[in-house]
């Protein structure tokens, strides 16, 4: 049964591993014919990030789909409906589990940043502040949710879960947050892929999933990203980006009395997201007897999982591009 699992497993990694070179090469490939036949778009920094990704959703996602496609589903996932309370429960659990996450991942890119000598990009970061904001709200809002849901939970659970609930949300978690492609958003990716993988084997209902990712989209890349441009931050993060190093205490001095405003804005909302990880920590530990992952008779044992899921040419195809991907992001 364990050659079989491997079997199965390799046509997964293997089906996302193509799946992620078809998302790329769409990517590249816009842009190049931008270069090549309207250079004075991509001085637009919006239409620079929206025509390609809009392509990739377009002409990338659907080969994508039918690349994953090829490895046949397995087992049932029973459909149920959340509460309104659950939901909210949840949510919060996974907010608080996102910020926390994503504090560790941002000291640990910094740590790397220290010791070689230089900063590590926050990609993510430099896009949201570049770009307009119906753009982020197009991309970051309303379309990734649904196409990211799509693909990595109910297409990747759907083809896992005959191997136990615990294993489908664990690569739905683990395949999300490689796809991002560097460590800070790989470290909060992995836990609300988790989250949202756990709510899917439970229902059966992606579209619980879709409208959490959408409001913690909404909340990180618009909601965040206003408040921060209110305080100044961004011109901050602009200066140090562009003189490598420490700022002048008077132009910080400067920033700072031009948004006292924004400032205090931000303060509040500092109070408020500490208020709710808080609650959502409390509230994990209050339910985490509730969670349950089912094993079927084909979850492989203990000792033997490794093996099977992960040492096939597949798997160690995927798993090696995105790593080495989230490496050179750190050390270029």
């Amino acid at each position: 049964m364990n050659r079989e699992t491997g079997r199965h497993f390799s046509k997964l990694g293997l089906a996302y591993f193509i799946a992620s070179i078809l998302f790329a090469a769409v990517q590249t490939l816009t842009v190049f014919v931008m270069k090549k036949f309207a250079p004075s778009v991509l001085e637009n920094q919006t239409l620079s990030f929206l025509i390609p990704m809009l392509a990739t959703y377009v002409i990338g996602v659907p080969l994508m789909a039918l690349v994953i496609r090829q490895v046949p589903k397995g087992g049932q996932i029973q459909s149920c409906d959340m509460t309104k309370k659950q939901w909210g429960v949840t949510f919060l659990i996974c907010y608080a589990g996102m910020y926390l996450a994503n504090m560790i991942g941002t000291t640990l890119t910094n740590v790397i940043g220290q010791l070689k000598g230089s900063g590590v990009s926050n990609e993510i970061l430099d896009v949201a502040f570049s770009n307009d904001m119906w753009a982020n709200i197009l991309v970051m809002v309303l379309l990734a949710p649904v196409i990211e849901e799509l693909l990595f939970r109910k297409m990747l659970i759907d083809r896992t879960i005959q191997y136990g609930e615990g294993i489908s949300v664990f690569f739905s978690a683990l395949f999300f947050g490689l796809f991002h492609g560097n460590l800070n958003q790989f470290a909060y990716a992995f836990v609300i892929g988790g989250v949202f993988g756990f709510v899917y084997v439970k229902t059966g209902n992606i579209k619980y999933t879709i409208a959490m990712h959408m409001l913690i989209n909404f909340i990180s890349s618009v909601i965040s990203m206003s408040i921060i441009k209110l305080a100044g931050l961004d011109e901050l993060l602009r200066m140090q980006n562009d003189l490598s190093g420490a700022i002048n205490p008077m132009e910080i001095m400067n920033i700072v009395t031009n948004h006292m405003v924004g400032f205090a804005i931000l303060g509040i909302y500092l109070l408020i997201v500490f208020a709710l990880v808080i609650i959502g920590v409390v509230l994990f530990f209050k339910y985490m007897n509730k969670i349950h992952l089912v094993s079927t008779a084909y979850t492989v044992q203990k000792g033997q999982r490794f093996r099977a899921y992960f040492l096939n040419p597949g798997m160690l195809l995927f798993v090696i591009l995105w790593c080495v991907k989230i490496v050179m992001q750190l050390v270029m």
